[in-house]
């Protein structure tokens, strides 16, 4: 395990004995001044893309001070996306103008979801809202037992979330009524994060704490069936960290997921059997493309894996410790965000640096949008960029 990280835990449980029943071990603090590893210094390279800035917006105060995720989310033209201090804001893709703006006036730790025309948010008190996304309007908040720090989701019946606590719930999407809970196994320490539930259908699928992917039917709760990414090993608590976070991928009835300090694994859609797994360690989520799925590891590399399971086709390693976003592909690359604000753009071929962007100094984390061309950009200070990549004159 990398000696930056052995900080922070060690620091985070020390903390969390002070102050009695915290099981947070990463991300505790807003910056990571303790980290004994220094950032990898950026290499040179010939830059084969041009990348223009081609709007930028501001959105609340962005992840704020704590280590959040607030993730923007796009449906048509329209890019939702919300700030800690409980701005949400709808923005015009092609432009960057503000269509309507609201402020819920609450810390948010989790957002944005979307389905049937409903955006779904979640708070750091634990409360759970849902808005019209046609102009914002509060259509129903809730509390859930725990701080949401995952994008809620919806399919228009049923509103699905996760909160910190490792329960699942399923909501009445009319009144947020609880249809049902799942009480997960939650560990006794865990990366501060929670994964994206996926709705597929009548089933939805959620990460856990515990190393564990489990599917369920999203009208009643019944479980489908569970399979283990990953199986916590090694004699400290520390060791046995193994959080699913992040997204899950769904793509022609295959599952893939990424655990901390364990694997990549596929499962089968239908049946969870797991198809294959590879070790990998990832707390912020992949993406696919070009026949891979794309890992930004937790020791700062970029790795590019086989999709049909055959091994890794190739690692970026110059990237160590700049504390990478989740990656995305956009126009044939993959792109990743730093802690410098840095946007890093790497050929799906073998992993080169074809092009780099700076967005903002206080870094991003959020996971980044794409659509053709155009990769969007939530940066942590709150501003939205959108950038376009071309081909070099």
């Amino acid at each position: 395990m990398p000696l930056n990280k052995l900080a922070q835990l060690f620091t985070a449980v020390l903390l969390s004995l002070m102050l009695g029943a915290c099981s947070t071990v990463s991300g505790w603090f807003s910056s990571d001044d303790d980290d004994t590893k220094e950032p990898a210094e950026l290499v040179d390279f010939t830059p084969e893309i041009k990348i223009n800035s081609v709007w930028s917006t501001g959105v609340g105060k962005g992840q704020g001070k704590g280590y959040n995720f607030l993730a923007p989310v796009m449906s048509g033209d329209r890019i939702f996306a919300a700030g800690v201090d409980g701005t949400v804001a709808a923005v015009d893709r092609n432009s960057g103008s503000k269509i309507w703006k609201v402020d819920l006036d609450m810390p948010l730790s989790g957002g944005v979801g979307y389905g049937a025309n409903r955006l779904v948010l979640g708070s750091s008190n634990g409360d759970v809202i849902l808005l019209d996304a046609n102009d914002g309007s509060l259509l129903w908040r809730v509390p859930v037992s725990g701080e949401v720090l995952s994008p809620p989701q919806t399919n228009g019946n049923v509103v699905v979330v996760l909160s910190y606590d490792g329960k699942l719930r399923g909501l009445d999407a009319e009144d947020g009524s609880e249809i049902w809970v799942y009480d997960s196994d939650l560990p006794i320490l865990t990366v501060r994060g929670t994964s994206t539930p996926l709705i597929d259908g009548r089933t939805v699928l959620a990460g856990f704490a515990n190393g564990k992917v489990v599917a369920f039917d999203i009208s009643n709760g019944t479980l489908r069936w569970e399979s283990r990414v990953t199986i916590p090993q090694g004699r400290s608590e520390i060791d046995r960290i193994v959080d699913v976070d992040g997204e899950l991928l769904l793509i022609n009835n295959v599952v893939y997921a990424v655990s901390y300090q364990g694997h990549l694994s596929a499962m089968d859609m239908p049946s969870g059997r797991k198809i294959w797994q590879q070790e990998a360690s990832s707390s912020v989520g992949i993406d696919q493309g070009f026949g891979n799925i794309y890992v930004s590891e937790d020791n700062g590399s970029v790795v590019a894996f086989y999709r049909n399971g055959q091994g890794i086709r190739w690692e970026q390693p110059r990237l160590e410790n700049r504390r990478l976003s989740a990656p995305k592909t956009v126009k044939g690359f993959v792109a990743v965000g730093d802690f410098d604000g840095q946007i890093h753009f790497m050929s799906q071929v073998d992993g080169r640096f074809v092009g780099r962007k700076k967005v903002g100094g206080k870094g991003v984390r959020a996971p980044m949008l794409s659509d053709g061309d155009t990769l969007y950009v939530f940066s942590n200070s709150g501003t939205l960029t959108a950038l376009r990549v071309q081909s070099q004159e």
